[in-house]
């Protein structure tokens, strides 16, 4: 996916060095060359990628950039990074790696480009991982230009072909080698391999179809979401260039902690502190969880540490299925200050015998017991 992590993308650890990200890129490059591979939409798209990912890792300045922001761009876009828009074509990378030319006829015409994907990050509080909410996020982005609606050309004139490729897209290059004469072929630089090109360039896009505008979205988020969960909006990303689809929004979750609560995978964690008579003669008590108050029986002679579970009360599935646990660890808690009465009762307690502790014996002592002569 085009919001994968760039290390992730050429297969390398974070600390690479160039070298070892150069060999990385070339191996998935020609892996996924769209001239060798069958389904040339799907490898064009995955080349794209590797080549995105390339030319930040290969780049020192913008690699410390991507290092710090999570994008190549200082500053980022309001928590975003963008993984698209990779600009050129494929025409020479077969120079790159071997020194040969590709035949002119392989070359082919660009068209329209999907637009880049984005990624938001959004950071989300416990009660709304729980129940579900909807936030509003505002991003900066590449939206079609609505004064030449994505053409380019200022309105009321015209789109005309292009004088330096003749209409063709792509401009042809003869190069004398010794096996002999060869000929290249590369998108043209002036229409970018449209073949045409605005008689008069928008005055709000300078021509590019596009321009950087703010967008406010609502988004949904499910009941149960964890940590790193990403929820995809089609058509939420940057415009196409010259009449492509949309890319697509990906706002990935954060969940900030609760000072009351914690997460376990679908349980949630809780602890209640009692009173010493509480635990020892028990009693009906209620506990927080993320649902509201929840009533809780404690057996008599209930011990600091224990652990109850209030099944069906944790967190819920965003696919629907059982609920999680509730969890709640018991701590009795040991007054540090006692009244004359309280101290009178805790002594006539303590001459009774119950300062004493009666422990069963280990299993070893039974067993010595057992053999022991009478």
């Amino acid at each position: 996916m085009p919001t994968r992590d760039f290390y992730d993308l050429l297969g390398v650890q974070r600390d690479a060095s160039e070298a070892e990200i150069k060999k990385a890129y070339r191996a998935l490059a020609r892996e996924h060359h769209p001239d060798v591979n069958a389904d040339k939409s799907a490898a064009e798209h995955r080349f794209k990628e590797i080549n995105e990912a390339y030319a930040v890792l290969s780049d020192r300045r913008k690699r410390d950039t991507y290092d710090r922001y999570g994008t190549a761009a200082p500053g980022g876009n309001g928590g975003f990074a963008d993984f698209g828009g990779f600009a050129g074509g494929f025409g020479d990378i077969f120079d790159m790696f071997f020194n040969e030319p590709r035949s002119a006829t392989a070359q082919r015409r660009a068209g329209p480009s999907r637009g880049s994907d984005l990624r938001y990050d959004m950071e989300i509080r416990l009660e709304e991982a729980f129940a579900g909410a909807t936030k509003e996020i505002t991003f900066e982005h590449l939206a079609t230009c609505t004064v030449c609606s994505g053409s380019g050309a200022e309105p009321g004139t015209l789109i005309v072909r292009c004088d330096r490729c003749g209409g063709s897209g792509v401009m042809r290059h003869v190069r004398q080698t010794p096996f002999g004469q060869f000929a290249t072929q590369s998108a043209c630089t002036t229409c970018m391999g449209q073949g045409q090109v605005a008689q008069k360039p928008c005055r709000a896009c300078q021509g590019h179809g596009r321009a950087q505008t703010q967008r406010t979205l609502s988004v949904r988020v499910p009941a149960g979401v964890d940590e790193g969960s990403r929820i995809r909006i089609a058509g939420g990303g940057e415009a196409g260039g010259y009449g492509g689809p949309q890319g697509d929004l990906y706002v990935y979750l954060s969940i900030r902690p609760h000072a009351e609560f914690r997460r376990d995978g679908a349980d949630t964690l809780a602890e209640v502190v009692v009173s010493f008579p509480q635990a020892a003669l028990g009693a009906q008590i209620n506990v927080a969880s993320l649902e509201g108050d929840l009533p809780l029986t404690l057996a008599p002679g209930t011990q600091s540490g224990t652990t109850h579970r209030l099944r069906g009360h944790g967190m819920p599935s965003v696919r629907g299925a059982q609920r999680g646990d509730h969890i709640v660890t018991v701590h009795v808690a040991v007054p540090s200050k006692l009244t004359h009465r309280q101290r009178e009762l805790l002594e006539e307690y303590a001459r009774a015998g119950g300062d004493h502790i009666d422990e069963e014996k280990s299993f070893f002592e039974r067993v010595k017991d057992a053999f022991r002569p009478d």
